[in-house]
């Protein structure tokens, strides 16, 4: 139809373009389609692949440009050329004077999102059917109405809707599982208690109190009535929160010794994260707080980590350690382990040794640091990668370790602790078959490190027989639990919790790995090889959807957080286990988990019975699966954790558990509330090769995965 005053040639030309705009999207459809199924073949054999293989072999689609309809009314038109989609923001139509075109495309947007609810209703409902059927063929995970994905009126509403058309969000294979976008209702009349100041001379925005966006810029250029923005369910969004400054924030640095000494019975710390009221960065450390001066006179460290930045690494020691001599562990080949050469070369200190990686699809995710100084040595257990984004807004976990004194010259095979401490660590780090990490194990015999009171939970690549079978992987947990762990009696009923930031394969059904093997390893108790499945509950924590959406960083937290469309369709039993992240305690319910931590509760939450930090996600390859009638245990990855027991630490027979922001030095500080929060039926996993264009997050980006 033609506008006002448009012209029969102006109508022509306008609908000429529309036409073959249409096609150009048809085509751009159909091109992509292939490339999915291109995809699909390639990752059919790496659903077991743990988060930073798959980080580290991304696959690239088309980038598009991309325009859109605001929540507000106004147009935007953004280039992409990443996987976050920037929304900038733009004076909405009642404070500007909007182009015909502007008006026409929020009319047409409107009678598209009706079209578009009624099929994705359909979808929606059909998801939540399905993933909640433990019983229903895990092999055909794809909806009944999925194909309506790529009908014709499908495409249609969603190109009338927005020309940015994602055809990620129609070709990937968990398209149609997303949550149905839902426009807001424009706000009711305000009541008097909401009025606007007389003096505030902003435009109302159109949405009011039901309005959902973050956008610092949105809220300061258009006025809403008290109460907004309370919306949310997540933890640590409230209506009195602000939105995270658009601005870098910088960590403060001060109180790190006074943390450390706070909490030395454990050396367990959080690391600080920037955007998070100060007083909960008060008992947490910086990298820059574990490699400073006040530690000791540091001589010599060793790095072993997935990811590296080594012009970063080496700002975060103290000047007067930067050309102290430094080795580089990692498991990178190809173009990343070349880069890592080149960037070594301008450091003639820096050292690098590469972690030999003998089953396929493995990865050297341990997180450690070995430091050495001139009246003892330290090792250092972290879930952090050495680069400033997992340093900056994500929850993370460190084990800092007591100063181990030097032993006198010939007392090397002494100076063990109650754990095994010693013993372990030169068993993990002689799995490497590495002679640049000689010299290291000869450190490590020279040191006491009787005052050790956590144990080691290591794995690396292998098939693991005879002895060697328990003393890595899921199985060396559970020899230990064995062995130390508390009776069947005192723990009988008591829930397991798995909390992570990946998900690999489990096998197609939960008794495949997951409530067998791995939750009997969980499990044990003293004088046991396990309990029955049935007496030891299983609660899972992992991100949904919108847990990375209203989180500090927002979508691009997700980044850190993989678990693809292509596995979590073939296991769709996790979702019964499934609990959000939430951490009000600790006040980091907004930064999200790259942290691994494992632990056995009391019913009432009040006590925990063991609790490990790790670098090992839930999936077999950091884990390990048997194999041969039992008889081997192959692990593909090397990992590092440590686990912490009650009477190790002085304790009677249970932690309890910190449960306020003031932590007393006989409590434990997990990192998330217990009892953890269950998925509401609307909740999701993260999924983080899906796009999310229904809703902004907290910094009005969308996300559409390349």
């Amino acid at each position: 139809m033609a506008l006002p005053g448009e012209s029969d040639e102006d109508f022509a030309k306008r609908l000429q373009i529309e036409l073959n705009r249409d096609e150009d999207v048809e085509r751009q459809l159909q091109e992509d389609h292939l490339f999915a199924l291109t995809v699909a073949e390639q990752i059919q054999n790496n659903s077991d692949v743990d988060e930073d293989f798959t980080c580290n072999h991304p696959l690239k689609s088309p980038t598009q440009n991309v325009r859109g309809i605001r929540e507000d009314g106004a147009v935007y038109e953004t280039h992409s050329d990443t996987s976050i989609l920037q929304v900038p923001e733009i004076h909405n139509s009642s404070s500007t004077n909007n182009s015909r075109f502007e008006n026409q495309s929020v009319s047409l947007e409107r009678t598209a999102m009706d079209k578009y609810k009624k099929l994705e209703t359909s979808v929606s409902s059909s998801y939540s059917h399905e993933i909640s059927d433990s019983d229903s063929d895990t092999d055909n995970f794809e909806p009944k109405s999925s194909k309506t994905v790529h009908n014709d009126s499908l495409s249609s509403s969603l190109h009338e809707i927005s020309e940015s058309d994602n055809s990620d969000e129609d070709t990937c294979q968990g398209s149609s599982l997303k949550k149905s976008p839902s426009r807001s209702k424009p706000a009711m009349e305000e009541s008097d208690d909401y009025k606007q100041d007389s003096k505030d001379k902003r435009p109302k925005c159109k949405f009011g109190k039901t309005c959902y966006r973050k956008n610092p810029k949105h809220l300061k250029a258009f006025w809403h009535p008290e109460g907004e923005h309370g919306h949310s369910s997540i933890p640590g969004t409230s209506s009195n929160e602000e939105a995270p400054p658009s601005k870098k924030q910088k960590l403060d640095q001060k109180g790190s010794d006074h943390c450390l000494k706070m909490n030395d019975r454990f050396g367990f710390y959080l690391t600080k994260v920037a955007g998070i009221d100060n007083a909960h960065n008060l008992h947490a450390v910086h990298i820059k707080d574990i490699l400073s001066t006040s530690m000791g006179n540091l001589q010599a460290s060793a790095q072993f980590n997935y990811m590296f930045d080594i012009p970063w690494l080496i700002q975060q020691y103290p000047v007067e350690f930067r050309s102290k001599p430094l080795l580089i562990v990692h498991g990178m080949q190809r173009e990343t382990k070349a880069e890592y050469d080149m960037a070594a070369m301008n450091y003639s200190n820096v050292k690098l040794c590469q972690a030999k990686m003998e089953i396929m699809y493995g990865t050297h995710h341990t997180k450690m640091m070995l430091l050495l100084y001139d009246n003892g040595m330290r090792v250092v257990i972290t879930t952090a990668n050495n680069i400033h984004q997992d340093w900056y807004q994500k929850t993370q976990g460190v084990w800092i370790s007591p100063l181990f004194p030097k032993l006198d010259k010939g007392e090397a095979s002494a100076g063990d602790s109650d754990t095994h401490f010693k013993k372990d660590l030169l068993e993990y780090l002689s799995a490497y078959k590495l002679n640049g990490l000689k010299e290291w194990q000869e450190h490590i015999k020279q040191h006491n490190m009787s005052s050790a009171k956590v144990f080691i939970l290591g794995s690396v690549p292998g098939r693991h027989l005879g002895e060697k079978k328990t003393a890595f992987g899921h199985l060396k947990l559970r020899k230990i639990l064995q062995e130390h762990g508390p009776s069947v009696s005192e723990v009988k009923g008591w829930p397991v919790v798995g909390q992570f930031s990946s998900i690999g394969s489990m096998g197609p059904n939960k008794d495949n790995w997951l409530c067998a093997e791995w939750r009997e390893s969980l499990s044990t108790a003293k004088g046991l090889g396990g309990l029955r499945t049935a007496d030891a509950p299983l609660k899972l924590i992992f991100p949904t959807k919108d847990n990375i959406r209203l989180s500090l960083e927002g979508y691009p937290a997700g980044a850190s957080v993989p678990y693809s469309i292509h596995t979590a369709k073939k296991q769709q039993f996790l979702h019964e286990y499934f609990h959000q992240w939430r951490a009000e305690v600790q006040g980091r319910s907004r930064a999200m988990p790259h942290i691994k931590t494992y632990l056995r509760m009391s019913p009432d939450s009040k006590k925990i019975a063991w609790f490990a930090v790790t670098s090992s996600n839930l999936s077999k390859a950091a884990w390990g699966a048997l194999e041969k009638k039992q008889s081997q245990l192959m692990i593909r990855s090397y990992e590092i954790g440590v686990l912490f027991l009650p009477q190790m630490f002085g304790a009677e027979k249970f932690f309890e558990v910190q449960d306020k922001e003031c932590q007393n030095s006989g409590e434990f500080p997990v990192p998330y509330d217990l009892p953890p929060t269950p998925y509401t039926k609307q909740d999701r996993p993260w999924l983080w090769d899906i796009p999310y264009k229904d809703l902004p997050d907290t910094h009005g980006n969308m996300w559409c995965p390349s």
